[in-house]
């Protein structure tokens, strides 16, 4: 029971960090991994009203099979793992954008007076692919960099200048408040699409478009759960060494 209280505290951000195959888990009962990982399982269980003992037994179960253990993000160099961000994530955030979009303007001029709901649905995406651009460029032209510098000063023995940021956690905040409100545009999408299911009188363009969507915002999951959950605290945590 001693180890079921403590995972009560344990926030959901610290489970998937150490086996990403418990995001799963935490997916099926609607539980948001990535922009809100720092809440407690108690916290969630609570609000969601999900019985606990049920939820840390379904985890313990995972944590306990033989299956395939995910990658150890936490043991990466921070630098590592920004640069993996950015080559990883941010490209495919960059090639699919344009694919969908072409796709969903496709859609809406076919399908869109029998289903009204591919023109919000349209709007949410061109919102949010407008919204990643930008965001994306901050961490790569600003926040990555300096990751970057402070991981070279550490290893160098040397101090490393203050910012114009001031810290690192006023743009680490900047970038959280902008990944929750990705994660809530997509929500309202999964919603709209009906959990990526596509209606009866669906073409193949519309099934692929919808597929495409789903893989897409799984991406985006495992992409805010790289940052929040594991490269912003390893960056806020070295800034602290400095001092």
């Amino acid at each position: 029971m001693e180890t079921l209280h403590k995972d009560l505290q344990k926030q959901i951000g610290q489970f998937v960090a150490e086996d990403f195959r418990t995001a799963a888990v935490f997916s099926n009962y609607g539980i948001d991994f990535c922009c809100k990982g720092d809440r407690t399982v108690e916290e969630v269980c609570a609000k969601n009203k999900i019985d606990a003992d049920e939820l840390l037994d379904k985890l313990s179960a995972i944590q306990n099979s033989k299956g395939e253990q995910s990658i150890d993000y936490r043991s990466w160099p921070l630098d590592l793992l920004a640069e993996y961000v950015e080559k990883k994530h941010h490209r495919y955030v960059e090639e699919k954008i344009p694919v969908l979009r072409q796709f969903l303007d496709k859609l809406c001029k076919v399908h869109g007076q029998r289903h009204p709901e591919l023109l919000e649905i349209t709007a949410l995406f061109i919102g949010c692919s407008k919204e990643l651009a930008s965001h994306m460029k901050k961490e790569e032209l600003i926040l990555f960099p300096f990751i970057k510098r402070m991981v070279e000063a550490k290893i160098d023995g040397v101090k490393i200048e203050s910012p114009q940021f001031e810290t690192v956690e006023n743009p680490i905040a900047m970038m959280k408040d902008e990944h929750e409100a990705e994660g809530e545009r997509f929500e309202v999408i999964a919603k709209l699409t009906n959990n990526y299911t596509p209606p009866a009188d669906a073409c193949n363009t519309y099934k692929v478009t919808y597929a495409m969507l789903d893989e897409f915002e799984k991406d985006l999951h495992v992409h805010i759960h790289l940052e929040n959950n594991i490269l912003f605290p390893g960056a806020i945590k070295l800034e602290q060494s400095f001092k």
